[in-house]
């Protein structure tokens, strides 16, 4: 009898059920996390057996980061998202002094030339991982917080877009980390809009600043020409996105080696566990280029399955952000989908060479014990969100 009232409360003398948390999403989560620890094993097992002696390495912390993810994301499905609303302002000045952790001496660490990560002994870790989540949260508050400046140009617009300048300044100059920003103010402009700001604002200003964008890159290049690779990474990985064979040896070598993994896979792919390119030609595959090992392996057809997964996830997050009980709820939900539904687009246009090339990982997928664990935090604030739909 306890259990068949277990969950039902009473609201003015009439029954009704606790709300529930969205079972769908959680199905698709545990699918997304499982499929990606089998891809990890299979992508990493040469890299780690090469660098540590035992091709392991790489999936066991994958598999310890995704326990402690899944509690995580237990954690966060029972706390009220109502909290963070209250906590906005402190969020986003903690968000940006994260990304400045990589500069003291000791903590942060360079690679490959860019200073990203801090060293927490056991593991690597990214702070723009943190700021990502924290700026959703105070954009959610901020934006709920000042809904009716939203249809002014000054107030509404560019107001609001100057709280995103400090951490993708320093992301983009002091961390070297393009892809953060271009994340964060994506994440922004989608919010702002689902907000209600004017859409004609961002396209005029998308205009404008495209424009001279295009033709400030279009003069750069036709004066230093060649040079141009030398003179600024960021060029340079430009001009391997136009033409890898330019350099098949050197800079063009991981996208040729992904493309040829791609091209392998055929409809079925070689089989799983069957990749030659994971030997050492494809750097680093159970990172960001794990996606061309995984088409590789299987095929056309796998490819389909994963997008497919994904887009369910974006479409249950869509839901969520319907039927969120007020707009600080669901314009969390539409920040938290939005940034999984970005990264999936980037990474894949990567690996792919649709897009240049910009170190973005794929969700549940990639290698990253840290990363995985804030991913599930955030699918547990979906979560609670998503028990909350049905308050009134």
């Amino acid at each position: 009898m306890q259990n068949k009232t277990k969950n039902i409360n009473k609201v003015g003398g009439v029954q009704r059920k606790r709300p529930q948390i969205d079972f769908v999403l959680v199905v698709i989560i545990i699918i997304l996390l499982s499929f990606g620890i089998v891809m990890v094993l299979s992508a990493s097992a040469p890299s780690a057996l090469a660098e540590t002696g035992d091709s392991y390495t790489y999936v066991t912390k994958q598999v310890i980061f995704a326990v402690l993810g899944l509690a995580t994301m237990w954690f966060f499905s029972k706390v009220d998202y109502r909290i963070y609303k209250k906590l906005y302002w402190p969020i986003y000045w903690l968000s940006v002094g994260a990304l400045l952790l990589v500069l003291i001496p000791g903590l942060g660490v360079n690679v490959s030339g860019a200073t990203r990560w801090i060293d927490l002994g056991f593991s690597r870790f990214q702070p723009s991982e943190l700021t990502k989540v924290g700026m959703i949260i105070f954009y959610a508050g901020y934006l709920t917080d000042h809904k009716d400046e939203l249809r002014s140009f000054t107030k509404g617009f560019i107001k609001p877009l100057l709280f995103l300048v400090p951490p993708v300044g320093i992301a983009f100059f002091i961390q070297n980390h393009m892809s953060v920003g271009i994340v964060m103010a994506s994440i922004t402009f989608v919010m702002m809009i689902m907000a209600g700001c004017r859409l004609l604002h961002f396209i005029l200003t998308g205009v404008v600043v495209g424009g001279l964008g295009a033709t400030a890159l279009g003069v750069f290049l036709a004066t230093a020409g060649e040079s141009a690779s030398s003179a600024n990474f960021r060029i340079d990985r430009i001009l391997n996105y136009m033409d890898p064979w330019q350099d098949p040896t050197g800079t063009g070598w991981q996208t040729i080696q992904s493309l040829y993994a791609i091209g392998s896979g055929g409809l079925f792919g070689v089989g799983l566990g069957e990749s030659k390119q994971k030997y050492l030609y494809v750097s680093e595959p159970q990172n960001d280029f794990i996606f061309s090992i995984l088409a590789e392996e299987l095929g056309f057809i796998g490819c389909a399955v994963v997008i497919i997964l994904f887009a369910l996830f974006i479409w249950r997050g869509i839901i969520i952000a319907m039927k969120s009980p007020d707009m600080f709820g669901s314009l969390l939900a539409t920040g938290i989908t939005t940034l999984v539904m970005i990264q999936v687009v980037i990474n894949i246009g990567v690996v792919t060479n649709t897009i240049p090339n910009t170190g973005m990982s794929l969700p549940f997928f990639s290698a990253g014990g840290t990363a995985l664990v804030i991913l599930l935090g955030m699918c547990g604030i979906l979560l609670n969100i998503s028990k909350a739909k049905s308050k009134t």
